[in-house]
Formats: structure tokens, C-alpha cells, sequence
């Protein structure tokens, strides 16, 4: 999808309050500090170094925004939001930042679809079930939500089914996909999706009643008899 290889870093901030507000569909990435998330959006993106993919998971504490949309014309939002379960930061620091994600999760207010990676050899962790109970609302009110089971390459077939399939279980409604940067596993699908997402299909407008609505109320008597009669 060129869509995806448009994005471009747009700004950081180290607190909810510093982010700009955005008009246009924003799609958070979350997940555990070794789960992949920076891999999977350089891979998404074409872009080596987009998102920083450090080799001391937890470093990155910023939320950082990228923007997507051809002709330098903005469409949609990438947010990477800091990896969690991390053990590089002090507790005080793990306690802020997951506080700092649980507010802009349940408020950021263009927040159309989130995608929540996971290592598959882990399954999904008890930080990833707490993550899913703190969106579930926002996700039954029509939030996208998509878990992206990374380093597929690690897994045989008969091992990646068995993971979908309990991942789906676990899903609350949200869509499950296979993703290898390596082997370019899923890379495809998950492009389109997210292009789906910030490009909703709008509904074909109901042209009967529009018609109807443009009829005058008040219509000629049958009889030819006047109103003051």
C-alpha cells in the first residue's frame, strides 16, 4: 500500500496535554516493549528508521506522531505510543507512562482504531489483558481494534493457526492477524485495514426519502374544491 510508505514523523510529546489536536483518524500502535511494535511500522511503512527500534526495550517514552497522506496532504495519524512491561525505567516511571496511555486510550478524542502487537510465543500477557479491559468500552462503541501477532517466522503453520485461534477467543470483537517482518507475512493485509479504517465507506444516502422530503405538504384537493370551501 503507497498509502502507508507516505507516513512522515510529525511531532513527539512526553505528556497527554503536549499533543496537538488532529482532525483526521488517528490509529494508535501499543504493546509490551519486545513485542515488535517499532519493526511493524517500519516494515508497514518502508522506512528503516520511522519509529526507533531500540535495543534496551522501554527507552522510548514519548508518544510520537506520524502523518500519512498523499500529495502532502494529511489523512490520517500513526501514534506510537511507549512500549510497556518494561524493566529499563524505574516503577515511578512505569506507573506515570501507563497512566499517561490509559488517558489518551480511553479520551484522545480522534482515536479511531487501535493495534495491540503481541509475540505470539507469549500469547497474550496479563499487561495486554489489562490493556484490552481499558479499551473494551471505547471498542463496543465502534472503535477498530486489531491484534498483530508479530515474529511470525518464529512459529510453524500448525503453530500459527493454534495462536489465532486462541487469540481470537480472546479478541473481544477486534480482528487477529499473522505479521512477519522477516517473511512479509501479513504485511498486506494489515496495510488495508488500516487504510480501511481511515477511509471509511460512507453509506449511499436514501434518494426515495430524500425525494419525498422535497414534496410540498400541502396538496391539491381531489374534488378541485377550494381550501375556503
Amino acid at each position: 500500500m503507497g498509502w502507508m510508505h507516505t507516513a512522515r514523523f510529525l511531532t513527539t510529546a512526553a505528556q497527554l496535554h503536549h499533543l496537538p489536536p488532529i482532525d483526521v483518524p488517528e490509529i494508535a500502535f501499543v504493546g509490551r516493549s519486545n513485542a515488535g511494535k517499532s519493526t511493524c511500522i517500519n516494515t508497514l511503512t518502508q522506512q528503516k528508521q520511522l519509529a526507533f527500534a531500540s535495543k534496551k526495550p522501554g527507552r522510548t517514552q514519548h508518544i510520537n506522531l506520524f502523518s500519512l497522506g498523499k500529495q502532502g496532504v494529511m489523512d490520517a495519524v500513526l501514534a506510537d505510543l511507549p512500549g510497556y512491561g518494561y524493566a529499563a525505567v524505574s516503577r515511578s516511571d512505569k506507573v506515570r507512562w501507563q497512566q499517561v496511555m490509559v488517558n489518551y486510550l480511553v479520551s484522545r478524542p480522534g482515536l479511531t482504531g487501535i493495534v495491540l502487537l503481541c509475540d505470539p510465543r507469549l500469547g497474550l500477557t496479563e499487561l495486554d489483558e489489562a490493556l484490552l479491559e481499558v479499551v473494551r468500552p471505547r471498542v463496543e462503541e465502534g472503535l477498530k481494534f486489531l491484534i498483530v501477532l508479530t515474529k511470525a517466522d518464529k512459529l510453524t503453520r500448525a503453530e500459527q493457526a493454534k495462536v489465532l485461534s486462541i487469540t481470537r477467543l480472546h479478541a473481544g470483537g477486534g480482528e487477529v492477524k499473522m505479521f512477519s517482518a522477516l517473511k512479509k507475512q501479513g504485511v498486506d493485509e494489515v496495510a488495508q485495514l488500516l487504510w480501511q479504517w481511515a477511509h471509511p465507506v460512507k453509506p449511499l444516502s436514501e434518494e426515495p426519502s430524500a425525494a419525498a422530503d422535497s414534496v410540498s405538504p400541502a396538496q391539491p384537493s381531489s374534488t378541485g374544491e377550494s381550501e375556503s370551501n
